[in-house]
């Protein structure tokens, strides 16, 4: 896999933060533990070529996000908020790690290719595979970018909706390809 920007592909772990794994958390993936954990994993062997990604709340929302805080209203807080921070477990192997905020769905931004380059090797995981996750991947996919979806490094907002992601994304091949931690952890 070409990664456009030299020394091997990139891990790209979106949103993997409070306000997605809380249970309580109207935001919650229900499998955001088992994805997180997978998710550590891969980022400990990727070390410093590994991306962490924050949603965040914009300061005014404008356009059809105006809409959609009014139905979100508790999410309109500063982006140092508790909510939008790391989890614990991700928060540890993310300190060497450059980290990427965006208040979007999709992540594919220009903070980020700043760091990745135009057209990397993505390694993706992270929350919600049916939004933020499919929303990044197809827009960099688009761009030019090669991609490795790891199915278990990631949760949807449900078991179904987090498949029929999935199913979507791989209709993207050769550009998208789906994969599993065991099967990044075992490659070159």
């Amino acid at each position: 896999m070409s990664d456009g920007a030299g020394g091997g592909p990139w891990l790209l772990a979106i949103d993997l933060q409070r306000v997605f794994g809380d249970p309580t958390s109207e935001w919650t993936a229900p499998r955001y533990a088992a994805a997180a954990a997978n998710a550590v994993r891969l980022a400990e062997r990727f070390g410093d070529r590994s991306v962490f990604t924050r949603f965040v709340a914009p300061a005014e929302p404008t356009g059809a996000w105006v809409a959609y805080y009014e139905g979100y209203p508790w999410a309109l807080q500063p982006s140092d908020a508790p909510l939008y921070e790391l989890t614990d477990e991700v928060a540890a192997v993310a300190t060497e790690a450059a980290t990427v905020e965006a208040p979007t769905f999709g992540k594919w931004v220009p903070q980020l290719r700043a760091v990745v380059g135009e057209q990397p090797s993505l390694v993706v995981a992270g929350v919600a595979t049916d939004c933020c996750v499919i929303s990044t991947v197809l827009a960099a996919a688009d761009a030019g970018a090669s991609i490795r979806v790891v199915t278990d490094a990631c949760a949807g907002s449900s078991d179904d909706n987090h498949r029929k992601a999935l199913d979507v994304m791989s209709l993207y091949g050769p550009l998208v390809t789906l994969t599993t931690t065991e099967e990044v952890l075992a490659g070159p």
